[in-house]
């Protein structure tokens, strides 16, 4: 069992997050402020964290996770999944990378993201439309995360339905983008399609981020 999951790590690696690593920092920096804190919620290997610092040096990302890799690319820390370890309005940004859809009530993270955040939040996660789309997420998923151990509800919401939670939760999106160009064709017109999205969320009483 050990050897499978280190040679479906050492794939999924190798195929697809490197160039995950590359096109989300890349996404992710473009939507964020040249300077500020941040806060990576599930924040893995702190890869992608530390990638946009390295295109957005005025940036500091620190991270929490659930389950604290032994290898982490930036300061991070453990936490119970319900409670951030963080003072109100402490940090400037949150972000939330293919996160929600690993938890059994999104809005509890978003409005813990609300509470610690003073600008806004940023979320990288996956949208159910469209012609076979769970299937096809649920598979992504085990491929991306079964190796590590990664506890795989399969929670994946429509539009109408992040809207909602957002809107729940006080937030107002400010910009939404679903083609990230995660994949190379002909990767991309099974994996890619509408299946993705990143949305930038103001908090209430807070101006849109442009």
């Amino acid at each position: 069992m050990h050897l499978a999951k280190a040679a479906l790590n050492a794939a999924h690696d190798t195929v697809v997050f490197r160039r995950r690593v590359t096109v989300l920092s890349s996404q992710l920096a473009r939507v964020l402020p040249e300077s500020g804190t941040v806060l990576d919620v599930g924040c893995g290997n702190g890869e992608i964290a530390q990638a946009i610092m390295a295109i957005k040096p005025g940036l500091r990302l620190e991270g929490i996770d659930v389950f604290l890799r032994p290898q982490v690319a930036i300061p991070a820390q453990c936490y119970d999944g319900v409670t951030f370890p963080y003072a109100d309005q402490s940090v400037d940004w949150v972000t939330i990378v293919d996160v929600l859809h690993h938890t059994d009530d999104p809005a509890l993270v978003l409005r813990e993201a609300a509470r610690v955040a003073r600008a806004g939040i940023v979320i990288k996660d996956h949208l159910r439309e469209g012609l076979a789309a769970r299937e096809t997420l649920r598979l992504m998923d085990w491929v991306g995360n079964r190796g590590h151990g990664v506890r795989l509800p399969y929670n994946y919401l429509a539009r109408a339905e992040w809207t909602k939670i957002f809107e729940d939760v006080g937030l107002r999106t400010s910009s939404w983008q679903e083609e990230l160009g995660l994949y190379p064709f002909p990767a991309s017109a099974i994996f890619e399609r509408k299946l993705h999205f990143i949305a930038t969320l103001s908090l209430a009483g807070q101006p849109a981020h442009a």
